[in-house]
């Protein structure tokens, strides 16, 4: 990206939440933590002054299926911040006392957001739709395991996992692609050991109902359910049905529930995608007094979506919603490097942005309407709520499908 003077640089392990056992829920999180926490050769304070004399924006993130470590920074600083992102990532030193002060910081995080309802809810309906699935499982992982697990632990997960062909380093901005292999080549030297396995595809869980009680003002509810994996070729399709049922303000949820009748602040629908699976899910906050008529409307609508399909006009403004996201996406050189590191650490084909742009373009009405009247079947449906009462979530539960039903 020659227009630029900055480089978007990341250093990923294709690990995650989706690789720990039972016993290890969070470790994964809890390490992303500790790379920042010193090396052999740098404390943790010098690590922070030495991104800050580069003038560098750093940060990490664990998701379900990876972590990485990633830095924004001028392009003069390109090798020094490689150095220091890869001594991070292989070779951190856990230092005890450094071990205990971030398990503190990460039960304050996972306390923080067990009180954000409108967040957990998520987790919730992610537990409720996947089961035993290690994909219900939860990123940031349980607060007893992070209390507990020993160091040696954390280093044998680190050892295991962070080898050489679970590695991918992604960049973007004015750089080189020579100029990163090199970089690679002398500043990485992870362990030999196994790739990750990608999974072949499971079946999906029978839908459930989750509920956990909690005094708030409002009723945090989702619905949702088994979506389509990474690589499906109907993910183009997929992001135009999203953008009409609730993925933009000009959503028919959106536009029901918030813009006409004024029940909800927060209202919409999302898609997330994995390896072997995926999750389609809506979601509502609103009080109780509204509950009950946001739910009914949230049925009607998908009974609308599944029996009638789209309009041209929605499946027009949907397709430019969609590609205006990617181009203007792509015009930020960190999501760039996420794209180039997603697509290599899944084996997904990556596709450039003319050939997305065309497979948008591609999608027509009737590819909608089969994934609609498949993804939103009410069969396949779980519900997931964080509020005051059980009973009155389990009554708006039954409009929703009473107004599914009333419809076919």
């Amino acid at each position: 990206m020659p227009s630029v003077r900055s480089v978007a640089l990341g250093l990923w392990v294709r690990t995650g939440s989706r690789d720990e056992r039972s016993e290890q829920e969070g470790v994964s999180h809890f390490l992303e933590h500790l790379l920042f926490k010193g090396t052999e050769r740098h404390s943790a304070i010098e690590i922070s002054e030495l991104f800050d004399g580069m003038g560098a924006a750093t940060n990490a993130a664990t998701s379900k299926e990876s972590t990485h470590l990633h830095a924004r920074l001028l392009d003069e600083h390109t090798e020094e911040a490689f150095g220091l992102l890869a001594e991070m990532l292989t070779g951190p030193s856990l230092p005890a006392e450094e071990v205990d002060s971030e398990r503190a910081v990460v039960l304050e995080e996972i306390a923080m957001y067990d009180d954000e309802p409108q967040d957990r809810v998520h987790d919730v309906l992610a537990k409720a739709i996947h089961g035993g699935h290690p994909l219900g499982r939860r990123v940031l992982g349980d607060a007893r395991v992070i209390e507990s697990i020993p160091v040696v632990e954390i280093a044998s997960y680190h050892r295991a996992r962070y080898t050489a062909p679970n590695l991918v380093v992604a960049a973007a901005g004015n750089l080189e692609h020579a100029e990163i292999v090199e970089l690679a080549q002398r500043f990485l030297a992870p362990p030999a050991g196994e790739p990750a396995a990608l999974p072949n595809g499971s079946a999906a869980d029978p839908p459930r109902f989750a509920f956990q009680a909690k005094d708030t003002e409002q009723f945090h509810i989702c619905f949702g359910g088994p979506g389509i994996a990474r690589g499906d070729e109907r993910r183009f399709a997929l992001s135009v049905l999203d953008a009409v049922f609730g993925g933009s303000t000009s959503s028919r949820l959106f536009r029901e529930v918030r813009e006409k009748r004024g029940l909800a602040y927060a209202v919409g629908s999302y898609t997330e995608q994995y390896i072997e699976r995926g999750v389609v899910a809506m979601y509502i906050g609103t009080r109780e007094e509204n509950v009950g008529e946001a739910c009914e409307i949230i049925g009607r609508e998908l009974a609308n979506l599944r029996d009638r399909g789209i309009t041209a006009e929605e499946l027009e403004r949907a397709k430019e919603h969609v590609k205006g996201r990617m181009v203007l996406g792509l015009e930020a050189t960190g999501m760039r490097m996420m794209r180039l590191a997603r697509a290599t650490l899944f084996d997904v084909p990556l596709l450039s942005l003319d050939e997305m742009l065309q497979r948008v373009e591609q999608v027509s009405a009737e590819d909608v309407a089969r994934l609609a009247a498949e993804l939103y079947d009410p069969e396949r449906l779980s519900a997931a709520c964080i509020g005051p009462t059980e009973e009155r979530f389990r009554e708006a539960s039954a409009l929703v499908s009473q107004a599914l039903a009333a419809a076919a």
